[in-house]
């Protein structure tokens, strides 16, 4: 099974200071719901992960959560892509969970939940505590952003989603 894991804030929408909080402050990134369409035209399956710490202050509450993925998951089939699976982790830093990033729980759910070992799966990242979580569990962390994240965790950068897929439709990580 080809699989590539995604955070959703950076990497296909904008990341907002204040966190996306409601369906309409949801919005892709520049080429990145194409991206998607052609992953799916590869024959990739596509999983999201994604790290939401305001559900447990209840902003956004888990229904307003569900509505900002559908209108993600609307958005990703009118390109004609596909996300497969969205895997959330609701928790508080304080919370002490395993799914939340730099702890690798939530990749590791992924791995179980699709039966698959991970070593060979790029993981699209847009923090370093993201890319930590990913290589933990045995992924191939990917790092999109500004210089700073690219220093920030042991990973492969690159400018854009839609840069990242090029290269992995050209061969990235082939022996």
């Amino acid at each position: 099974m080809k699989l590539v894991i995604l955070s959703r804030d950076g990497v296909i929408n904008r990341a907002l200071a204040g966190g996306v909080q409601q369906p309409d402050d949801w919005a892709p990134l520049p080429g990145s719901l194409e991206a998607l369409a052609r992953l799916q035209r590869e024959g990739y399956r596509v999983v999201v992960a994604t790290a939401q710490p305001g559900v447990a202050g209840g902003v956004p509450q888990m229904e307003m959560l569900n509505r900002i993925h559908v209108r993600m998951l609307e958005s990703v089939r009118n390109k004609g892509g596909q996300v497969d699976a969205v895997f959330v982790c609701p928790h508080s830093a304080d919370a002490g969970c395993r799914c939340r990033p730099p702890l690798p729980g939530l990749y590791q759910e992924i791995a179980e939940r699709f039966k698959i070992n991970l070593s060979s799966v790029p993981a699209v990242c847009a923090t370093g505590d993201e890319a930590n979580a990913a290589k933990a569990a045995g992924a191939q962390p990917v790092l999109l952003g500004s210089a700073d994240r690219r220093q920030a965790g042991p990973a492969e950068d690159f400018d854009s989603l839609g840069a990242f897929i090029d290269s992995l439709i050209a061969g990235w990580g082939a022996d």
